[in-house]
This record gives structure tokens, C-alpha cells and sequence, in this order.
């Protein structure tokens, strides 16, 4: 907490940028408690088909404050360094936030560190996406850093005119809903975690 508090202006600077319409709306979206995610942690562990993989997309939302389109282009080098060290002051590359604009990707949660490390490790394990065994704890480090059900990346498609550059990634929208309903968290959304996280910052 205290790392990511550090980088606050620049975190909360792209919070801002998804602020709601009105006063009112932002006092209808819920903020989590360490407990609550603990609880919906433990629930989507006890219910997901594959729950090392579901439980570290869900510390990724509420750690972090990525968004879900984000989450689904990140790949295993913005995680971990060559040397298999985890890269705690990460970046959300240019490339990857919505924005076309880099900012800080803080892995400052032991709880999402727990839950990649055990996610990594099986898939090593199950020899998906590997690389040298020497570098990235023998992953190939231009990978996704979360895969789909099927075994790949999440699918990210362009839509809108040409030259908008405007992407979407349904699959991960959809998983995080099943998510939400293993966690019996009915009314969290993606703007939840964005807003639970700001609230830890001004806290």
C-alpha cells in the first residue's frame, strides 16, 4: 500500500479519466473492503473451473486499478524482470492503456504476487507458453500474463472507424461477470475496483 501511495498523483490522474457523469452516480458505486475481496477470493477459489488463473485476474482488478482491456494485453514482461524477479514498479505501456499514454502498474499486493507466482508455476508446469528456461522462469516473456479458458490470450478485436484505434475485448468483460457472480458480488463491476482502489489512495 505504502508503494502505490507513492505513485498516487499518477495513479489517481488516470482514475479521473473514468469519472462518472454526475455526483450521483458516483455515490451509488460500492467500495470493497480487504475483507470483502478476501471473501470473494476465497469464494471464486471454491467455484471457478480454473481458479489459480480466475483468482489472480480478480486481485488484478482490485489491486491495481488496470482495466479489464488492459489487464487482457498485458503480457509476462510487464510482471516479471529477466531474472524472474517480479518487476513491483511495473508500467502499463503505451501500447497497452486505453489512453495510448504509459503509467504506473503497481504490483504492491502481496495477495496478487501470491496468486500470479501460483498461476505462473502451473503453467510452466503444463508447459503453456514457454520460452528460455534460463530467463522469465522459463516463460516466453512476450506471452499474455493471463490466458482464456481455451489456453491463449483473451481475444481483443477493433471496432469503430478506421484510424480509431478503438479495441474491445468482450471475453475478459464476460469472464470478470462470472467472476463477480462466483464472488456473489452482484452489483461490483470494473468501475468498483477502479473506485475502490482510489478510495485506498485518498485514504
Amino acid at each position: 500500500m505504502r508503494r502505490l501511495r507513492l505513485h498516487r498523483d499518477a495513479v489517481l490522474g488516470a482514475l479521473d479519466a473514468l469519472a462518472p457523469p454526475n455526483e450521483g452516480a458516483a455515490r451509488t458505486i460500492a467500495i470493497l473492503s480487504d475483507a470483502e475481496i478476501a471473501l470473494g477470493a476465497q469464494r471464486i477459489r471454491a467455484r471457478s473451473r480454473h481458479p489459480l488463473e480466475d483468482v489472480a485476474l480478480y486481485y488484478m482488478l482490485f489491486a491495481t486499478a488496470a482495466r479489464p482491456l488492459e489487464i487482457a494485453r498485458l503480457q509476462v514482461r510487464d510482471y516479471l524482470a529477466a531474472d524472474g524477479m517480479v518487476r513491483t514498479s511495473s508500467e502499463l505501456r503505451p501500447e497497452v492503456t486505453i489512453t495510448g499514454r504509459a503509467r504506473p502498474l503497481l504490483f504492491a499486493s502481496a495477495r496478487l504476487r501470491e496468486a500470479l507466482d501460483v498461476c505462473l508455476d502451473a503453467r510452466v508446469a503444463s508447459g503453456q507458453g514457454l520460452g528460455r528456461q534460463d530467463a522469465y522462469r522459463g516463460l516466453d516473456p512476450d506471452s499474455r500474463l493471463f490466458l482464456s479458458s481455451t489456453g491463449t490470450g483473451f481475444t481483443i478485436t477493433p471496432y469503430g472507424e478506421p484510424g480509431q484505434h478503438r479495441f474491445e475485448c468482450r471475453a475478459i468483460w464476460h469472464h470478470y461477470r462470472t467472476l463477480f457472480r462466483h464472488a456473489e458480488q452482484k452489483q461490483v463491476t470494473a468501475l468498483t475496483a477502479r473506485h475502490t482502489v482510489a478510495a485506498r489512495l485518498y485514504a
